[in-house]
């Protein structure tokens, strides 16, 4: 069941992709934004914790 509901979410998502390729855009430039700003945050804690 989990591997069709898998195989499932993974069609709805290249579909949305598909047909609306603007929002999707905006919404993975958002993650990786999002992502390397934790990135960027953890590398300032440990540069701090080392001074």
């Amino acid at each position: 069941m989990k591997k069709i509901l898998g195989w499932v979410l993974l069609i709805l998502l290249i579909f949305y992709i598909g047909t609306n390729p603007g929002p999707a855009a905006d919404i993975a430039h958002s993650l990786g934004d999002g992502v390397a700003n934790v990135f960027r945050n953890i590398g300032t804690f440990f540069s701090e914790l080392a001074h």
